[in-house]
């Protein structure tokens, strides 16, 4: 249990790695996800095929699949965009909106109930990144992409999850990230019209940084994820992930020293998301609390 919790630990602090990364390789948002796709896809397709992980897909399923891989590229391309026109700490706190629109989209597209607790409580989130909007106008432009981050983050994982459900997490994600890698292509030659640049190859040290965030903070961090959550609780797992923009903020104003770039007004906004998490925190240690109770009686 202790070896699965390391884990995971270590899985959700090399996710908070990815700012990091992003901000340090020159390369072009979409290009940056281009070739990070290319890595990682190539990467998984050889590992889970001498594995054993893999496992035949319909064509419906990969057409599927290929339609949530392209939502997650332009979600890494919006949040590598928001580092790129902010900062790693803006960004991943417009990152932390990701469980309002969650909630909301959830009960849409699996026709359930709405769960008001925590659409309140992202709602407290969303106000957080109002005030940094509304009193840090530099990081407007940052913010609107870091916001749009979330919304296709939090569409493709409710859709991955039903992708898992049925076909496993390895193949899932493999179909994925080569669907998001083939609709990127498609989509790369009017990007670069649009937004053109003369860097395209990447040098040696943008090579080195993306080696380590597609093998480090992409492949290992699954994996790791993958074999905690085999011992651990759905719980635990949600309870740890909420840890991610913490950690990569913190790892910003290390490596960044951001901390002395940032007004107050991001700070206040911050400390009231921080307020949220503490409460989804404390209602997951209520919820699990009644759970192991009830098993008991």
């Amino acid at each position: 249990m202790k070896k699965a919790f390391l884990q995971l630990h270590i899985a959700v602090f090399l996710a908070g790695f990815t700012g990091i990364l992003g901000k340090l390789i020159t390369l072009n948002e979409g290009l940056l996800v281009w070739y990070r796709l290319l890595i990682t896809s190539v990467t998984m397709w050889v590992l889970f095929h001498f594995t054993g992980k893999l496992r035949k897909v319909s064509r419906i399923d990969i057409l599927k699949l290929t339609g949530v891989g392209f939502l997650s590229a332009m979600h890494w391309v919006t949040f590598y965009g928001s580092i790129k026109e902010a900062n790693v700490s803006v960004a991943l706190v417009c990152f932390s909106s990701v469980g309002f629109f969650t909630a909301l989209f959830e009960p849409l597209i699996l026709r359930k109930k709405i769960n008001w607790t925590e659409l309140l409580l992202g709602l407290l989130v969303i106000a957080g990144i109002y005030i940094i909007f509304q009193f840090d106008p530099k990081y407007r432009t940052g913010i609107l992409l870091g916001i749009s981050c979330a919304v296709l983050l939090a569409i493709s994982m409710i859709w991955f999850k039903i992708f898992v459900g049925k076909l496993g997490s390895e193949p899932t994600l493999t179909y994925q990230l080569s669907g998001a890698l083939v609709s990127l292509t498609l989509v790369m030659p009017i990007y670069l019209y649009q937004f053109p640049t003369n860097y395209i190859i990447p040098d040696f040290n943008d090579w080195m940084w993306l080696l380590g965030l597609s093998w480090v903070c992409s492949v290992l961090a699954f994996q790791l994820t993958g074999l905690a959550i085999k011992k651990l609780s759905a719980f635990t797992v949600n309870l740890t992930f909420n840890l991610e923009p913490v950690y990569g903020i913190i790892l910003a104003f290390v490596v960044f020293k951001e901390n002395e770039l940032l007004s107050k007004w991001f700070f206040v906004g911050f400390a009231i998301i921080a307020v949220s998490l503490v409460i989804h925190i404390i209602m997951l240690l209520k919820t699990e609390k009644k759970l192991i109770q009830h098993e008991r009686d």
